[in-house]
């Protein structure tokens, strides 16, 4: 079922499908909830899944000039509540597990279990926020420049050209999203908070994918957070970057299955 709330006056839209225990996959940065199709169909034969546009991307609209995570959070949260879902096992890809680390500092007794997906729990350096700044300076000047320049960075460099075609649908994708909503973003993720804290208090199950050749996000970062938390589990793709699911999604698509039918 597609579907759209409105948040403080903007459109926020959403894909509930199947019927059980509630999975919500979140998208990342230039990114849209249909990413998950894959794992949506499948997943959907066992669980009730809900993708959600986040704001200023696919056909969610912008609700402010920055979009903090706890900001992203809450709209997640009115989704949530719009559909009636008391619990849920939530994984986000990315600065979707950004987000969903924030919703799990915000509301905690939602939550089954909740996994990050080439995503990880510190706060940016200083020299990542000068290249957040960077990258908004770019997007100012030239915003296609930018997206044809980082999309393929996202994949391990042998995966590039085996991935053309859904390359293509990430640039295409990308390119309708509006430069005000990517810089929304990238501000939201420079200014996002360390939340190792949430991770080592977690009462829940936490599930961790990482690419050993992601090189937004260093492997040794994330499996040092990895044993934080009390219960976690974690999946390692030898031959994969910062695009699991479409460069790993047979293994991928298992693990987040398997994570699910623990928790629930």
């Amino acid at each position: 079922m597609y579907g759209s709330i409105l948040y403080k006056g903007k459109k926020i839209s959403f894909v509930d499908r199947g019927e059980g225990n509630a999975l919500v996959l979140l998208h990342g940065f230039l990114e849209n909830m249909s990413m998950w199709d894959y794992f949506s169909q499948k997943l959907s034969e066992e669980f009730r899944v809900i993708t959600i546009d986040l704001p200023g991307f696919g056909g969610s609209e912008c609700i402010n000039s920055v979009h903090l995570m706890e900001q992203m959070a809450a709209v997640v949260n009115e989704v949530l509540e719009h559909l009636e879902v008391e619990k849920c096992l939530m994984i986000g890809h990315s600065m979707g597990g950004y987000v969903t680390l924030a919703f799990v500092d915000k509301f905690p007794e939602k939550l089954q279990g909740f996994g990050l997906f080439h995503s990880h729990a510190l706060a940016d350096s200083p020299d990542a926020k000068r290249n957040r700044n960077r990258a908004i300076d770019i997007v100012k000047a030239d915003c296609g420049s930018f997206i044809y320049n980082f999309i393929p960075d996202l994949f391990a460099p042998e995966n590039v050209e085996s991935f053309e075609k859904e390359i293509k649908k990430l640039y295409e994708d990308a390119m309708n999203t509006s430069p005000k909503a990517i810089i929304a973003a990238l501000e939201g993720m420079k200014n996002r908070t360390d939340k190792r804290d949430v991770l080592a208090y977690a009462k829940v199950p936490v599930l961790f994918i990482l690419g050993k050749k992601d090189s937004r996000i260093p492997i040794e970062k994330t499996l040092v957070q990895a044993s934080l938390p009390a219960v976690s589990e974690i999946l390692v793709l030898d031959d994969a970057g910062h695009m699991g699911h479409i460069e790993a999604p047979k293994e991928t698509l298992g693990a987040v299955r398997g994570f699910a039918k623990k928790v629930f």
